[in-house]
């Protein structure tokens, strides 16, 4: 069996891994002319770090990161307490995104990603599928993988009329900078007024991850440092030093990355007999939940399980399809509740809620075994 996955992503790649460790033939095509990441800080729960594990490279993927947790406080400091959760429903690994890129290429082969090779077009038989390349070349396989995010061309033509939608109002400002100068004594995760979140991350490495977002946020104005230090106020108390202002403040324009949060909406279908979708390309969420790369992993992972050498590829993705629609529905559900809780301590029970519910086991269904043919 050959399976072609599009996208070099983290979701591209985990699946490039997982197929191959079931025996499938695997090809990555990246249209990009290297290995990136877009983004800084990722946080990996306990249900990635599993697939990470079963996939044999989980060591690796814990040595380029830090334990970390995500509690949330009010401006003025104060905890906000969960009780009715336990510690292992805020516990997660706080990794950056291009070392851990790197890390997954090494473990799919270099050999086995083509750069600079985007996706232009597929012809679906009854026996496999033709990919078509934008520099002229194509593939044949049994299986074609859209793992190339929210944007996704393979889903414009599997899923005709679902683009990316902006998530209005929504924004995200980040970046990574060394830790020399400041004393960082903890992690800390702030919500706050003007529906902003933020907060700052030590890094493994001695650096600090800092973020800010806002729901419903007016239209910007400023360069993104100025758009920043405008929200910041939103997470600290009158008159009070605040270390995230100064982390802003001490890094250089071209570090910030602003984005407006886009999403994918609700599906009808993520599969046809030889084309499945997977990651962001299926379901871009809301960052807010900061779960959507673990979540893809758990795709990546479902898809290796089914498929294998000599297997029913349709009856394997319809498999897949069947599991993983209903578990991304009740996710939207879940982040809903974050995004719209009327207070702050609501905020912080709702995403408590949504970790316990995504870390407790799932019952193990009689189709996520490979299927035969």
């Amino acid at each position: 069996m050959r399976a072609v996955v599009i996208g070099a992503g983290i979701v591209g790649l985990t699946s490039g891994i997982a197929l191959r460790r079931a025996g499938i033939d695997v090809v990555v095509h990246e249209q990009a002319p290297e290995i990136r990441a877009a983004g800084a800080g990722l946080g990996l729960w306990a249900n990635a770090l599993a697939v990470f594990d079963e996939l044999g490279i989980g060591d690796q993927v814990r040595a380029i990161g830090k334990p970390s947790e995500m509690y949330f406080h009010d401006p003025a400091g104060r905890l906000l307490e969960t009780p009715e959760f336990g510690a292992e429903d805020h516990r997660y690994l706080l990794v950056h995104r291009a070392k851990l890129n790197d890390l997954l290429a090494d473990a799919v082969g270099r050999d086995n990603i083509r750069l600079a090779s985007g996706f232009d077009a597929y012809e679906e038989y009854d026996d496999g599928v033709t990919v078509r390349l934008a520099d002229g070349t194509s593939e044949d396989a049994d299986v074609l993988v859209g793992a190339d995010g929210a944007y996704s061309a393979v889903r414009a033509q599997l899923v005709p009329g679902f683009p990316a939608q902006e998530h209005r109002g929504h924004r995200v400002w980040r970046a990574v900078i060394p830790a020399a100068g400041f004393t960082v004594p903890d992690d800390r995760l702030i919500l706050g007024h003007n529906r902003c979140r933020g907060g700052y991350v030590r890094t493994h490495d001695g650096h600090v991850y800092w973020l800010l977002n806002q729901f419903d946020s007016p239209p910007l104005t400023g360069t993104s440092k100025q758009q920043v230090l405008e929200r910041v106020v939103h997470l600290q108390e009158d008159g009070q030093p605040s270390l995230l202002a100064d982390l802003v403040a001490a890094t250089p324009e071209e570090k910030i990355l602003q984005n407006q949060i886009m999403l994918v909406p609700p599906l009808p279908h993520w599969t046809s007999a030889r084309v499945v979708l997977a990651g962001d390309a299926a379901h871009a969420m809301s960052p807010h939940i900061t779960a959507g790369a673990t979540l893809g992993v758990e795709d990546a992972a479902l898809l290796g399980r089914l498929l294998a050498p000599g297997g029913d590829v349709p009856a394997a993705l319809s498999a897949y399809e069947t599991d993983r629609i209903p578990r991304y529905a009740h996710v939207a559900q879940l982040s809903a509740a974050v995004e719209h809780a009327p207070t702050p301590q609501e905020f912080a029970r709702h995403y408590a809620a949504f970790s316990h519910w995504m870390l407790s086991p799932q019952p193990q269904q009689p189709e996520k075994q490979a299927v035969q043919a």
